[in-house]
């Protein structure tokens, strides 16, 4: 299993020093990822290399024109292969774990269409992109952030690229809850101390205080991910322990000494 990526944008720098180092740096090396860029100005046709013009109907900034667009993704299909087409945009939907879990096992390459500036020719949306999709609800400068995100989020997901595939099952959002606490040497440091069942030995206890952990980080911090997360009925046995004003205002005041510490 593998996954392949051609990027569209008029920055193909900003890519190399992100795709060049650790993890995807290897993946790539080993042939599980297969990352092209394209410079969106090779395929302009006028001698300034232009992508963008002043829009109709005026307004501030500059819009991306859909001529080289449409060239570039003629360019890049001519080789007959499919390809999902994506385009980075506020406008999309709300980019999640669960999407990436979908992409990661999409047998199509994917382009993505790197926006910049003001924003992009409507007729781009239209009648070339097959998904929108957007990282958060913020502005950023350009598209090329948002499509690294999405493809080191998928590309973690790919069996191979990470050296313990089964650590992501246990990720936050991967199970539906916030990441457990992690630890490691030294056991103390300062007068704090690892939880004693971590150093236990004993891994059916190991995992009873981890699960519980990452409930209790969702219920203070993410109570809205609970809705969706597929909980058993001991999980719904702990949310309910939990939920008593003991439990959550002594996890608060947890919470809030951590943050002062860090």
């Amino acid at each position: 299993m593998s996954a392949g990526f051609d990027i569209i944008t008029i920055f193909p720098e900003m890519f190399s020093a992100y795709l060049g180092e650790s993890i995807l740096k290897r993946a790539i090396q080993k042939g599980l990822l297969d990352v092209k860029l394209f410079n969106l100005r090779d395929f302009t046709v006028d001698k300034h290399r232009s992508v963008d013009d002043c829009p109709y109907g005026g307004g501030s900034g500059m819009v991306l024109k859909i001529e080289p667009i449409y060239n570039a993704l003629k360019a890049i299909k001519a080789d007959g292969q499919q390809r999902l087409t994506l385009l980075m945009s506020p406008q999309g939907s709300q980019y999640t774990q669960k999407t990436a879990e979908l992409l990661a096992h999409e047998s199509r390459r994917m382009v993505f269409i790197c926006g910049r500036y003001e924003g992009i020719d409507e007729r781009v949306r239209e009648s070339l992109v097959d998904e929108e999709f957007s990282i958060g609800d913020y502005v950023l400068t350009g598209g090329e952030l948002a499509a690294l995100v999405i493809i080191d989020s998928i590309a973690r997901l790919i069996p191979g690229v990470l050296g313990d595939d089964d650590s992501v099952k246990e990720e936050s959002f991967s199970w539906g809850l916030l990441d457990y606490p992690h630890y490691t040497r030294p056991p103390e440091f300062m007068g704090m101390r690892v939880p004693e069942v971590l150093l236990s030995g004993n891994h059916k206890e190991i995992w009873r205080s981890r699960r519980r952990e990452a409930l209790r980080k969702t219920l203070l911090k993410r109570p809205d991910l609970l809705e969706k997360a597929c909980l058993d009925r001991e999980d719904r046995e702990i949310l309910k322990e939990l939920c008593s004003d003991r439990y959550v205002t002594k996890g608060r005041e947890e919470e809030d000494e951590s943050d002062t510490r860090s």
